[in-house]
């Protein structure tokens, strides 16, 4: 979800959620670890190409800006290329070149990626991507992540990662009843966790990913070392009521605080639309998004323009192929609907702060959604063993600098090794 929140909906944790039982094997579930290939038919590719050729374009929108949303001559474009020079085969390859693998958790198949250093000391990394993401936010750092020497890093540094796709998101399950929260996600990502023999490991997000980070932290399960989160939830409690009240930035607030502020009630009033839809009415939107790849296209587009450090050009932080790989991947496992559900399922501000007590490391990228000041990730992070302010990326921040993200994960969890 680019940005994880219902971020106009004020709420609270869902009942749901508060029920939600540890994440245990089921009967009927199978629990061994199996080889996962990707092969989208072909017939999937063409009918792909004939919606698009069949697309009714809205008028063009009344204003010069992004004001009113995705504009029609970007989606023109996109779009155009996406009919007939884009390659769905190229990332299907891409994903295949990579160990692919999928276990039942909870009645749902995890599909994920796990890649193993050659380094025997590597240290276990989980990574959550967010919506509208998926594991190809990711596959730029594996290199970098496991072998750190060919990327001018140290040995040392090696990390084995696994990189899961939600539930509802591209080739896992689809959950068919309700329940499957990030605190349940959190359950499920230590079982799996477990399942592949990692006795100590680290867990790394952004987006939904920092929401199901932190309740990983909060539940803190064995074998957790600690976490790191590009996009942390440090909102204070009289912050967040002051947001709700829609009042200007109170006084008293530091220059960091008052831009965190202003960018925060600038979501809540201006940004937070999508984050309103979802969270109420996924299933109606559903029929838009699953029957019409331009409107499917258009509203993940419009999130890659708000949220890329791109001044709203997302193609200056994302080549078109990357941000189609991405769209085409919702589109060809149909999981427009069941990702939103996700909204609805959590009803909770994810930017309010947490209280995390176990190793905690931050990041901060100047495209994010807002700055977090360190005044107030250190109120919510109260173990907090690495902090720092990097000058580029986005929200999307492991997709638009892998390079910059893999060296931030190295040195925040450098601490963390034994």
């Amino acid at each position: 979800m680019a940005l994880l929140v219902a971020a106009v909906v004020a709420g609270t944790a869902s009942a749901a959620e508060a029920t939600v039982p540890p994440a245990t094997p089921k009967a009927g579930d199978d629990t061994s670890i199996r080889p996962f290939h990707i092969a989208i038919p072909e017939a999937q590719l063409v009918d792909l190409r004939k919606r698009i050729e069949e697309t009714r374009w809205p008028d063009k929108e009344t204003v010069t800006d992004r004001t009113q949303g995705a504009q029609l001559a970007r989606m023109q474009d996109l779009v155009h290329y996406w009919q007939t020079g884009y390659d769905w085969r190229k990332a299907e390859a891409k994903l295949n070149a990579l160990p692919e693998f999928v276990t039942t958790i909870d009645g749902v198949d995890i599909q994920f990626v796990w890649v193993r250093s050659r380094n025997p000391n590597a240290l276990p990394l989980i990574m959550t991507h967010g919506w509208p993401g998926s594991v190809f936010e990711m596959i730029k750092t594996v290199g970098p992540l496991t072998d750190p020497v060919a990327y001018g890093g140290r040995a040392e540094d090696a990390f084995d990662l696994v990189l899961p796709s939600m539930p509802g998101y591209g080739f896992s399950g689809k959950p068919t009843g309700t329940g499957w929260t990030p605190d349940h996600m959190a359950r499920a990502w230590a079982e799996l966790m477990r399942r592949l023999g990692y006795k100590h490991y680290v867990a790394q997000g952004g987006d939904w990913g920092s929401v199901i980070v932190d309740k990983m932290a909060a539940q803190k399960p064995a074998g957790l070392l600690g976490i790191h989160v590009n996009m942390p939830a440090t909102v204070p409690p009289e912050i967040a009521d002051a947001l709700r009240a829609g009042q200007p930035a109170p006084g008293g607030l530091s220059d960091k605080e008052k831009a965190a502020y202003n960018a925060m009630n600038n979501l809540y009033s201006k940004g937070g639309g999508y984050a309103a839809m979802m969270v109420t009415r996924p299933q109606t939107e559903g029929y838009s998004l699953a029957d019409s790849p331009v409107g499917s296209a258009a509203w993940m587009y419009d999130k890659f323009a708000d949220w890329t450090y791109s001044g709203g050009d997302p193609e200056r932080s994302l080549t078109k192929d990357e941000m189609l790989d991405d769209i085409t991947l919702y589109w060809l496992t149909n999981t427009s609907t069941s990702a939103a559900r996700l909204y609805w399922e959590n009803n909770a501000n994810n930017f309010n702060a947490v209280d995390i007590s176990i190793p905690a490391a931050v990041t901060v990228f100047p495209g994010e959604i807002y700055q977090a000041p360190r005044s107030w990730t250190e109120r919510a992070y109260h173990h907090l063993i690495y902090f720092n302010e990097v000058d580029k990326g986005g929200h999307f921040a492991a997709w638009e600098q892998p390079e910059l993200f893999s060296e931030e994960l190295r040195k925040a969890f450098r601490p963390l090794r034994h």
